[in-house]
Parts: C-alpha cells; sequence; structure tokens
C-alpha cells in the first residue's frame, strides 16, 4: 500500500467508534441498531454524504468509517479518496450492488482509491436474519478497524525467502492457485492485469468476500486483465490463460482428471469458499508443478492448504508484510514455514511471469 494507515484515538472503554454516511435516514438507522448489538462498537456520528461526513471526521475522530457509495453533494468515492489523501483510516463501503456492471465498477472504484473492505447494504428483515446480519457487520468493522493494528517492518527486517532452483526444473508449471481476504480486491487489481495474454497456466482464486459482490468483482477485473476472468462452471476442464473464481458461498476444489468441482458443502472454518480446499486440492492434483500464493488477509485459511503444496513439490509464496493490509494469512504461512519465499505484490508479478517463460521456453 502507498499510504500508510493510522490508528486513532480509542473510544470509551475501547470501543472501536465508527462514523455511518449513507444518505437514507432509514439506513442510517438500521445500521446503528446493528452496530448496537455489540459491545465493542460504539456510533461516534452519522452524515448524509461525504461532504456533510468531511468535518465529522475531524472532530469525532473516528476509527472506521462506513460509508455509502451514490450520495448526494459529495459521493463515497469522492469522500473515501479525501480521506486517505488527508485523514487517513480504514473505511469500509457499505453499499448494495442493484447493477452488477454499472455498480460494481463504482464500488471496486472506491476500493482502488483506499477502502479496505466492502459489506452489503442490509435490507429490512425479520428478528433472525436481523441478528445474523449484525453479527457479520459487526465483525466485518472489527476485521478493518484492526487494519492499523498490524505494525509494517521496514524492508531490511523481511523474512529472508530460500532460493528456488527453478531453473533444474525438469517439468513444466501446470497451475497457479491464489488465496486472499481483506484488502484482496484492490491487490488482485494489481497483480492480475500484470499477467500477459498468452500466459501458459490456469489461475484458481479463492477471495473471501461479501455475498452480493464476487460476480461484479469479476466483472471489473475481466476488463482490467489481459487474460479472462470468469465465474468457474461445475466439471469445466481449466484452460491455460484464465483466471477462476467460484461463485459465491460455493467451494472451489481440482478433482477426477483436473476438472474443476464446485460444492456447497459445509464452510470449513467458517470459510465458503474456503482456501484451505482449494490448496489441498492443487497439491494432489498438480503436485510440484503449482504455484500456491497467499495474499493478504485475517486469520488462518490456506496456511494448512499451503504446506501441503509445500510437501508436494510445489512453489509456495506468501505476501510480505509490509505490502500487506492484514497480515494474518501470510503471517500465519511464514511464521509456520508454509511459504518458502515472501513477496512484495510486484516481486510476485515477477516470478510468474518468469515462471511463464520457463513454460514456454520448456514447451520451446
Amino acid at each position: 500500500m502507498d499510504k500508510t494507515i493510522q490508528g486513532t484515538s480509542s473510544g470509551s472503554a475501547g470501543k472501536i467508534r465508527v462514523l455511518l454516511v449513507d444518505d437514507s435516514l432509514l439506513v442510517l438507522e438500521l445500521l446503528t441498531r446493528m452496530i448496537s448489538t455489540s459491545p465493542d462498537i460504539e456510533i461516534a456520528g452519522t452524515a448524509r454524504n461525504g461532504k456533510e461526513a468531511i468535518p465529522k471526521i475531524e472532530l469525532l475522530n473516528p476509527d472506521v468509517v462506513c460509508t455509502d457509495l451514490e450520495m448526494p453533494l459529495m459521493d463515497g468515492l469522492e469522500l473515501t479518496s479525501y480521506i486517505m489523501q488527508n485523514t487517513p483510516r480504514p473505511v469500509l463501503v457499505v453499499s448494495s450492488v442493484v447493477d452488477q456492471t454499472r455498480d460494481s465498477a463504482n464500488v471496486f472504484a472506491l476500493l482502488k482509491a483506499g477502502a479496505v473492505d466492502v459489506h452489503q447494504k442490509p435490507n429490512l428483515m425479520n428478528n433472525e436474519d436481523f441478528h445474523k446480519a449484525a453479527r457479520e457487520l459487526n465483525s466485518k468493522i472489527k476485521v478493518v478497524a484492526g487494519v492499523y493494528i498490524f505494525k509494517r517492518k521496514p524492508a531490511s527486517d523481511r523474512v529472508a525467502t530460500a532460493p528456488l532452483n527453478i531453473q533444474q526444473r525438469k517439468g513444466r508449471f501446470r497451475a497457479v492457485a491464489i488465496g486472499v481476504s481483506t484488502g484482496g480486491p484492490q491487490l488482485l487489481a494489481e497483480i492480475l492485469p500484470g499477467l500477459p495474454k498468452d500466459f501458459s497456466m490456469p489461475v484458481f482464486v479463492v477471495q473471501h468476500i461479501s455475498d452480493g459482490f464476487i460476480q461484479g468483482l469479476v466483472n471489473w477485473l475481466d476488463k482490467n486483465c489481459a487474460l479472462e476472468v470468469k465465474i468457474a462452471e461445475n466439471w469445466e476442464s481449466p484452460k491455460p490463460g484464465v483466471i477462476y473464481f467460484p461463485e459465491e458461498q460455493t467451494h472451489l476444489t481440482i478433482e477426477r482428471g483436473g476438472r474443476i468441482f464446485l460444492s456447497k458443502d459445509p464452510p470449513l472454518d467458517g470459510h465458503r469458499p474456503a482456501v484451505d480446499l482449494l490448496f489441498s486440492s492443487v497439491a494432489e492434483y498438480y503436485r510440484d508443478s503449482v504455484v500456491g500464493i497467499i495474499l493478504t488477509g485475517m486469520g488462518k485459511d490456506g496456511v494448512k492448504g499451503l504446506h501441503r503444496i509445500k510437501s508436494r513439490g510445489g512453489v509456495t509464496i506468501a505476501q510480505s508484510e509490509e505490502s500487506c493490509v492484514v497480515y494474518g494469512m501470510p503471517g500465519e504461512a511464514v511464521k509456520t514455514g508454509a511459504a518458502v519465499k515472501v513477496l512484495s505484490p510486484s516481486e510476485i508479478i515477477r516470478e510468474l511471469i518468469i515462471f511463464d517463460q520457463l513454460n514456454k521456453n520448456h514447451h520451446g
């Protein structure tokens, strides 16, 4: 990240203080009720648009700003850009995606501007749905608030990475598998467009993201990548130069002769799709010819699977701490020895291009 997100003052009894920005009074009331169910979060204030929010940010100094996208006078994109340039702090986009092409492009433009994550705006709901949605929103706010807690090491303190004797490889690299969570859309929009249009491997990506946004993410990336980016189809045979995402609430694995298998099996450690399932399956099928990459995100999903890839002789990469929004998943991969290399996003692109060129040289 180019901009360092600084911590802000704590609320009463160490609570996370949130400023809500939305032009709908009904939405503000609903979000306030939802957040009020958490003992760890409090509402610092509300605003009806970005122009109204700016002086409140200066006055109230909230830990997190939750903003809608479309608002009068100053929309969420302008507000996010202002915050990142003048008073950096975590921004969570809370928005509805109505038109997958138009709205999602705008939502992900906010992420590119510096917002940390996106969350689907709640609808009017029954009591059971309300409490489930409240738990999900409050959990997301806690993750976003924790972004600035992760200390960033100077480059000189980076973990040493083991050299790869790739020049001595006898076989080709056959696939790339990527696991990512919080901060992922922005990072994928940096890494994936760096791959050439004749890239010689399929790329499988599991991105943890709120329901309602995965198709928009795929559309957004597809417009900005030389490679085709698509939602995977069940029993599809992966093709080189195509980037595959599972549909929301669906596990993606590689099974039976290398075909894609999608399932609605229960979440694994709270995740569906789960990075661990993708990584474990590519380790079994591709063995030493797969590259596993674990990127920014909270928790440990993908670490066990990355160990499986490493044990089969595959290449394992973790994102460097100083380039992460949240160093949870990559940090666990480094700490447990699952990652052979620790790289920045630009270094990851360079590494993948090297592997691609080795494939082409090998084929030639």
